[in-house]
């Protein structure tokens, strides 16, 4: 099937604003015009235009000559589209604070790390040290692993062929693919990932996938601290935390 002029644009543009996009969210040097041909391997003067009109549309924007940043637009439409479940997940964090008086967060995966999407109010606790926006390890933190819920032993081994596990992590931190594996194994028996100083001296993390109602796991939903409150058990926090991500999960999706 031969592919229109305009879909082939678009499915360019999407390539340049992604390449931007990645290279902002990890800090990673911005890059000209000839930078990004380079990247993508495409004519300077295709993506001269493409640039151009994408900052037209402010989904991209440079000051004068200089690199290339994502626009205002670009995070207009990341905002409309997270709307229904990103915002709602405040009121799920305060919740578990008000429950359980453990600080929460909601993270997401991007290749081996966890970015950190939003932290509870009380983040600023003793230790609470996480703002949006933070990279973590996917191998030992809870939140990461949670978000490796469904990954098996060849998927494991795909994602972390290339980690250097050495000097990364608490005491508990797993220093190879086959010991995530088995942290994985044991966790799922009883239903929510557990790392108790796996990232963090004094520190354990109770973690649980969140679901869209397609069942593909879209984020992680955790709780942290250094112990339980008085009379509260790691069931009872798991299974408020459960509830808390089918209630998410089922609003991914859905329209505003």
């Amino acid at each position: 099937m031969e592919v229109s002029p305009e879909a082939s644009s678009l499915a360019q543009g999407l390539r340049l604003v992604r390449l931007v996009a990645d290279r902002e969210k990890q800090g990673r040097q911005l890059l000209g015009v000839s930078q990004l041909a380079a990247e993508l391997d495409m004519e300077q003067s295709r993506v001269s235009r493409l640039a151009q009109e994408l900052c037209d549309l402010e989904l991209l924007e440079r000051e004068e000559r200089g690199p290339f940043r994502v626009g205002r637009r670009f995070f207009a439409l990341a905002r409309t589209l997270n709307r229904s479940w990103v915002q709602e997940s405040r009121a799920e964090l305060e919740e578990l604070v008000a429950g359980f008086g453990l600080r929460s967060r909601l993270s997401v995966r991007d290749g081996v790390r966890v970015l950190l999407l939003r932290s509870s109010s009380n983040n600023a606790a003793l230790g609470g040290f996480a703002k949006p926006g933070m990279v973590t390890p996917v191998w030992c933190t809870g939140a990461g692993r949670a978000l490796l819920w469904d990954h098996g032993t060849a998927e494991l081994d795909t994602l972390l062929k290339d980690v250097n596990f050495i000097g990364v992590g608490g005491p508990a931190a797993a220093h190879s693919t086959a010991e995530v594996n088995q942290l994985m194994d044991r966790d799922r028996s009883t239903g929510y990932i557990l790392a108790t100083e796996e990232y963090e001296h004094d520190v354990w993390e109770l973690a649980v996938p969140v679901r869209s109602p397609k069942g593909d796991i879209v984020a992680s939903l955790s709780v942290l601290g250094s112990r339980l409150d008085a009379g509260r058990s790691i069931d009872e926090v798991a299974d408020a935390l459960q509830s808390a991500s089918k209630r998410l999960g089922s609003s991914i999706g859905s329209p505003d």
